[in-house]
C-alpha cells in the first residue's frame, strides 16, 4: 500500500488529503499549526501530525500544497529533513514561479528525490469530485509512471513539458482568473448603475464569444456582495499575479494590463477582503454608494 504524505493544510491541501483517503490511499497529513488539521480528524485511512519527520519518513510519495517557494524550501530543505527524502517521489501541486520550481527540483533531485510538478485548475468542489484539470511538468517516464495516481485528482492529466512548464501554464491560467473577474465586475457594475436589467446583460453575453462560464459562477456572489466561504481567497490571487508579472517580465512581456488588475486586487484587500473569495474584486470596482438625500 502506497503511503502519501500531504504537506500544507490550506483549503486545497485539506481537500486533497481527504480525496486521497476517500480513494483508498493511506494518508499522512502534516501542518505546523494543529488547528488546520482538526477538520481531518476521524477520517478513515488518514492520520494527522505536526511532526514533519513523522509524516515524511514512512511515505512513498510527498505531495506539496505549500504557500510558495520559500515555504517549500523551509520545510523540505531543512537539514533534519533532507536526509529523509532519498528515493521518495515529491509532487508539487501548488502555484510557484517556473524558475522556483526548476531550482527546487534540481536541489531535491540532488538529494535522490524524484521531483515533478502537477499544478491544477479548479477548486475544492472539483478536487473533492476528482474532476480537476491537471497540468504536469515532468519527464515522459515520470508522467507514465504516475498517470494512474494523478487520475485520483482529475480524469485526464496533461503532460505539458519538463519541470517549470506546468508552473508557467498555471500562472497563465491564474492571470486570466484576475483579468476575467475584473473585466466582468466592471461591466456588471456599469450595467447596474445604468439601470439595465442584469438578465438582459446576460441574455446578450451568454451566447456571445465574450462569455466565460466563470461569469455565472461569480455572478450571484457579486450581486449579493457575499464573498464569504472562499474556494480561492483574494490574497492568493495577488500572490499569483505577482508571480505571473515576474515570469512574464523576465520574458520581455508587457505586464501593464496585469498591474492594472493587481491594483484592483490590492484595493479589495485594503477593504479587508483578503481572506474572502476573489469575487470580492467587485467590491473594489463598484463600492457601495450612499443614496442621495
Amino acid at each position: 500500500m502506497t503511503v502519501v504524505a500531504v504537506l500544507g493544510m490550506g483549503l486545497m491541501g485539506r481537500a486533497a488529503a481527504g480525496r486521497l483517503a476517500a480513494t483508498g490511499q493511506e494518508v499522512l497529513a502534516w501542518n505546523r499549526s494543529p488547528e488546520a488539521l482538526e477538520p481531518l480528524r476521524g477520517i478513515d485511512r488518514l492520520n494527522t501530525t505536526t511532526d514533519l519527520a513523522a509524516a515524511i519518513a514512512p511515505a512513498d510519495r510527498v505531495v506539496l500544497w505549500l504557500a510558495d517557494g520559500a515555504a517549500i524550501r523551509s520545510v523540505l530543505l531543512d537539514r533534519a529533513i533532507r536526509a529523509l527524502l532519498a528515493d521518495k517521489t515529491v509532487v508539487h501541486m501548488g502555484t510557484i514561479a517556473p524558475e522556483e520550481s526548476r531550482a527546487i527540483g534540481a536541489e531535491l533531485t540532488a538529494l535522490g528525490c524524484d521531483y515533478y510538478e502537477a499544478p491544477v485548475l479548479g477548486s475544492i468542489p472539483e478536487l473533492s469530485a476528482g474532476k480537476l484539470l491537471l497540468m504536469v511538468g515532468a519527464t515522459p517516464q515520470q508522467f507514465e509512471c504516475d498517470r494512474a495516481w494523478l487520475q485520483t485528482f482529475g480524469p485526464e492529466p496533461l503532460l505539458v513539458g519538463p519541470v517549470g512548464s506546468a508552473a508557467a501554464l498555471k500562472l497563465a491560467m491564474n492571470q486570466l482568473i484576475g483579468s476575467l473577474t475584473t473585466a466582468f465586475a466592471a461591466s456588471l457594475a456599469l450595467v447596474q448603475r445604468e439601470g439595465i436589467a442584469v438578465e438582459t446583460f446576460l441574455q446578450i453575453l451568454r451566447p456571445s464569444a465574450l462569455y466565460a462560464p466563470t461569469f455565472d459562477k461569480k455572478l450571484q456572489r457579486m450581486l449579493d456582495r457575499d464573498f464569504d466561504r472562499p474556494n480561492f481567497p483574494t490574497k492568493h490571487l495577488l500572490k499569483d499575479l505577482d508571480l505571473f508579472s515576474q515570469a512574464a517580465g523576465a520574458q520581455g512581456i508587457e505586464t501593464a494590463p496585469v498591474q492594472a488588475v493587481r491594483a484592483v486586487v490590492e484595493r479589495a484587500i485594503a477593504l479587508g477582503l483578503g481572506n474572502t473569495d476573489y469575487s470580492a474584486l467587485f467590491a473594489a470596482i463598484a463600492p457601495v454608494t450612499e443614496p442621495e438625500p
